[in-house]
């Protein structure tokens, strides 16, 4: 009973790296869309939101199948609990993926990112793109170090942030209030999908050791 009970607990890891490779898609077409102006992009972002959404709700039906029917001791029920935390947070990456396209689609035919602060836009959003790819990797092979490892690289997408809000501020912003508005919610939005990769890469941490990490001790 307790092979077939860690046989179905590594299939909800499974599920949640492959959930994890559908917000990496998510989050590259919507950058896609933002940064050319596509509307058809941006809309297939928002349609396919629902398939990550049915994929949380699977992951939670096998883990409270699983406190339910196996009556986890200690260590596992750590892990299903870890599990159930660590979709909750794909699925807002995805949801914030969702953000990004409907701002490209509400400024259609226009780009909403000036030309002057695109460079450090596709910088987040290459940033955001390669710590969800990181982190799908990170959950598959229940790697510590690579776990600690991303998390000491967020400072990176901290210091684009700032960089984007020393640009808004700046005395030559020439864009307008509603540019500023955009830019300054995009930023936002790819800095909380790499808020969102450090927080489940320190979940596996406590998954695989027993011990909570927090930003301040990476």
């Amino acid at each position: 009973m307790r092979d077939v009970f860690h046989e179905q607990l590594d299939a909800v890891f499974d599920d949640l790296t492959a959930i994890c490779g559908q917000v990496e898609v998510a989050v590259r077409r919507s950058t896609e869309a933002l940064m050319s102006g596509d509307a058809a992009v941006a809309e297939q972002v928002i349609t396919d939101d629902v398939e990550i959404d049915r994929a949380r709700e699977k992951v939670e039906e096998s883990a409270f199948e699983l406190l339910s029917l196996q009556q986890p001791v200690a260590g596992d029920l750590r892990v299903i609990i870890a599990a159930l935390r660590m979709v909750t947070e794909l699925e807002r990456m995805g949801d914030l993926s969702v953000h990004v396209a409907k701002i490209a689609r509400l400024r259609v035919p226009n780009v909403a990112v000036p030309e002057g602060i695109s460079d450090t836009m596709t910088k987040m959003a290459e940033t955001a793109e390669d710590m969800v790819r990181r982190v799908g990797r990170i959950i598959r092979h229940r790697d510590v170090s690579a776990a600690i490892e991303l998390g000491r690289d967020d400072e990176v997408m901290d210091q684009l942030r700032r960089h984007s809000f020393t640009q808004l501020l700046g005395d030559d912003w020439a864009h307008g209030v509603e540019a500023a508005v955009d830019v300054a919610l995009l930023g936002r939005y790819y800095e909380r999908i790499a808020d969102h990769a450090v927080s489940i890469a320190n979940r596996v941490v406590f998954v695989v050791t027993g011990e909570k990490v927090h930003r301040g001790e990476l």
